[in-house]
């Protein structure tokens, strides 16, 4: 059995575990990672860049299809549904080099290639190693959560682990769940000629604000996919194809069938007992300062039990790097983390949503609203769908809620303004160039001034006297 004495023992090789990694062993650091499975963790290998690849494919597809507004005659196209998810191997493969074995031992790093367990508060063992560390990341990130449907356990169902080695088209692909996976995969599914029908036990997209959620939603309606909202499954049967049975008596068949209820942390192989940290239905009990109850043990990203995004758990090694590495105080927040849902249109937040805010605090909130049909970058292309709404407080945005062309992009302006604390009138005073969806944001926050300047007597009073004497 060999020993190692090292400062950092990251657990986990996903996005989260290979920023400390790279960010500590540059600084100085001693460096151990330990990776069971696939560098990159789920984000590159059966999540974020995957999804992604696959619905460019169908966006591709479907811009055949919808080229009449614009004088190009609508084709129907032809799908190669392997050569698809060949492309999304590919753009796997491309990112690979950059998550690999060899370029992190090439920074420094002593990698083991085995799954980490902890055998002490102070001691990790990774197959014949034990390795005992200063301090301890748990970055172990998330899986499908797979419900104890009746049935279940007797069809091959699919999940975003496995969905990506498809190279035969699914003719109808039965989804469960109508989160932010379950929409993005309808909705390249049937661009890419599949038959899609989502089943959601209660509101689809249901953790947006629901005019954002709305509006998406129907557009993915609009383009064929099939949408049952209070659908509960209650029985799953194989045989010819799959049928999906709900609690109201209804009846769905398919031939095959996609889990995406959400996701469970991967905290089953840690032995936490034995190191004496904390867990809860949600992961791994944390402090704000992402500490668990072993003060030596930091746990970061889906396992630290918050929101779920690669992002964040790369924003969670910038501040454990700050405690683990210089010693300071750091503590992570959720205020001004973004995200997006990657449907046609987009959807984005960062912050509260109007209902939050107004939760909070009352009718001291401001709602600005701004339509993308009043946009003329929006009007050349004919991405007129899509609102923005930005809550204030104080002349202080406190939210943004967007659906639309580029929210995700659109959503980083906002992003930048509540990491900052900055006014309102730092939007407002920014020049964007003409035209761009862009000017979106800067019209949102002009909305601001418009009672307090056009519409206001006073000032109008004050103009009057001011042009006697220009």
């Amino acid at each position: 059995m060999e020993r190692i004495k090292t400062d950092i023992c990251v657990i986990g090789g996903g996005s989260g575990g290979l920023s400390v990694a790279a960010g500590a062993v540059q600084m100085g650091a001693r460096v151990v990672l330990l990776e069971g499975h696939k560098m990159g963790g789920d984000c590159l290998n059966y999540g974020c860049v995957p999804s992604k690849a696959l619905i460019a494919a169908g966006k591709h597809a479907h811009a055949l299809t919808t080229g009449a507004p614009y004088g190009v005659t609508p084709v129907e196209p032809v799908v190669d549904y392997a050569a698809a998810m060949e492309h999304v191997a590919d753009v796997i493969k491309g990112i690979e080099p950059l998550d690999s074995v060899e370029r992190f031992e090439g920074l420094g790093v002593k990698v083991i290639s085995e799954f980490g367990r902890f055998i002490s508060p102070t001691e990790v063992q990774a197959g014949d190693t034990i390795i005992t560390a200063r301090r301890f990341v748990i970055s172990t990130g998330s899986s499908p959560l797979v419900p104890p449907i009746p049935g279940l356990d007797t069809v091959d169902y699919l999940t975003n682990e496995n969905l990506f080695e498809l190279r035969e088209r699914p003719e109808h692909l039965l989804i469960i769940g109508g989160g932010p996976i379950g929409m993005e995969m309808a909705q390249a599914h049937v661009r890419l000629g599949s038959k899609v029908t989502v089943l959601e036990g209660m509101t689809a997209l249901g953790r947006d604000d629901p005019d954002m959620a709305a509006i998406a939603l129907e557009n993915i309606r609009a383009e064929g996919v099939e949408i049952v909202e209070g659908a509960m499954v209650s029985e799953i049967i194989g045989g010819d194809g799959v049928t999906v049975k709900t609690k109201d008596g209804a009846s769905y068949h398919g031939s095959h069938i996609l889990m995406a209820v959400g996701r469970k942390p991967n905290i089953d192989k840690l032995d936490l007992d034995k190191a004496g940290i904390k867990t809860h239905r949600a992961g791994i009990v944390v402090n704000a300062g992402l500490k668990t109850s072993n003060k030596r043990v930091y746990a970061i990203g889906d396992v630290a039990g918050g929101l779920q995004f690669t992002h964040v758990a790369n924003y969670h090694a910038g501040v454990i790097i700050r405690s683990a590495l210089f010693g300071l105080p750091a503590k992570a927040t959720e205020k001004h983390i973004p995200w997006a849902t990657y449907t046609d249109p987009e959807i984005a937040q960062v912050g509260l949503t109007e209902a939050q805010a107004i939760e909070a605090h009352g009718d001291k909130v401001e709602v600005l609203r701004f339509e993308y049909a009043e946009n003329d970058r929006a009007r050349t292309e004919r991405n007129t769908k899509g609102l923005i709404k930005v809550m204030v407080l104080k002349g202080k945005p406190i939210g943004a809620s967007i659906v639309g062309a580029q929210a995700g992009e659109l959503i980083q302006t906002w992003a930048l303004v509540l990491a900052n604390g900055l006014k309102i009138g730092a939007v407002a005073a920014m020049v964007a160039p003409y035209p761009t969806l862009g000017e979106i944001n800067k019209r949102v926050a002009g909305q601001y001034y418009t009672p307090r300047l056009f519409k206001n007597a006073r000032v109008k009073r004050i103009v009057r006297f001011v042009q006697r004497f220009l």
